[in-house]
């Protein structure tokens, strides 16, 4: 987990560059926040987590949402520990529904991922056995930053309950898009003759949630089964977003450690680079108790990141 505090406090660094200057959010009163998938950037109510929002502090909010034991991520079981991604997925839909109303700036919506860690307490997560798990967010906004009188960046820390009890935490750095080079836009092709694993060995529930594959020389690549993942890959883009590859990191260590998905109590990533939604080559580094890996597009690292597994 200190891996992942580190990589998420210098991509803030990073971004607090010269030429930006430190705000303060402004406070708004007003009835809690409601709102509708399609205000979220969602392609679809299910794929819809936060349900209300409430401001309680200049930079303080609280947050309802219902997890669907059903989810698309989720495994279909009769008792269903919820994928960590939704607790990532919660916080990115959270700052979509605050950035118009909250955040300056008449571009605070295009603000995407582009640091993401999070981690679970295993001995409390919540299991549903029933319709969805209601889960509260505490979160805070700190590092707002702007350029040119936009907002350019901000972290967004979230914490989550069930039943009253804490059993994880998410933080987040949000930035403008980088815009890649022409020849970054272009997904790439990867080898023919690709084998998929199946879906236990990455810890997915379905084939079409699996987004990795084998090429030549065994080389792991990024090749969705469903490029246009209702969850993962919304609107089959070009580029994979954030969340798209910290899954594949998560993929490609349950694979190369042969490990449960339910040992996952950590991930972090952090992109330096556009990724390919197509062709990008996934490696994994044991390192202990945790995994490190590394996206390459071409000769270039696109990714890095970490997945934390709890110890027998």
């Amino acid at each position: 987990m200190r891996d992942m505090v580190t990589m998420e406090t210098s991509s803030v660094t990073e971004l607090l560059s010269s030429g930006i200057e430190e705000v303060s959010a402004e406070r708004h009163s007003g009835p809690d926040m409601l709102p509708t998938w399609r205000e979220l950037g969602l392609e679809s109510m299910s794929a819809m987590l936060v349900v209300s929002v409430s401001q309680r502090g200049s930079r303080y909010f609280e947050a309802l949402c219902q997890w669907p034991r059903w989810h698309a991520l989720n495994e279909r079981a009769l008792a269903v520990t919820h994928h960590p991604l939704l607790m990532a997925e919660s916080a990115r839909q959270l700052a979509a529904a605050l950035e118009p109303r909250y955040l300056k700036g008449p571009d605070a919506g295009r603000l995407q991922p582009v640091s993401v860690s999070l981690g679970v307490d295993s001995r409390v997560r919540p299991v549903e056995r029933g319709a969805a798990s209601s889960v509260l967010m505490h979160v805070t906004i700190s590092d707002l930053v702007v350029r040119v009188g936009s907002v350019a960046a901000y972290r967004l820390t979230a914490e989550f309950f069930h039943a009253g009890t804490h059993f994880g935490t998410c933080g987040m750095t949000l930035a403008r898009p980088s815009h890649p080079r022409p020849e970054e836009a272009v997904a790439s092709t990867p080898d023919p003759g690709l084998l998929h694993p199946a879906p236990a060995a990455v810890g997915t529930s379905a084939e079409p949630d699996v987004l990795l594959a084998r090429g030549t020389q065994g080389r792991l690549v990024i090749a969705p089964c469903d490029p246009g993942h209702p969850v993962l890959l919304p609107g089959r883009p070009a580029l994979l977003p954030t969340l798209a590859v910290l899954e594949a990191g998560r993929q490609a260590t349950l694979l190369y450690r042969g490990a449960l998905p339910s040992a996952v109590v950590g991930m972090a990533v952090r992109l330096d680079a556009p990724v390919p939604s197509r062709g990008a080559v996934v490696e994994v580094v044991a390192e202990g108790g945790a995994s490190r890996f590394v996206v390459k597009s071409g000769e270039r690292i696109a990714a890095v990141g970490t997945v934390s597994l709890l110890q027998a």
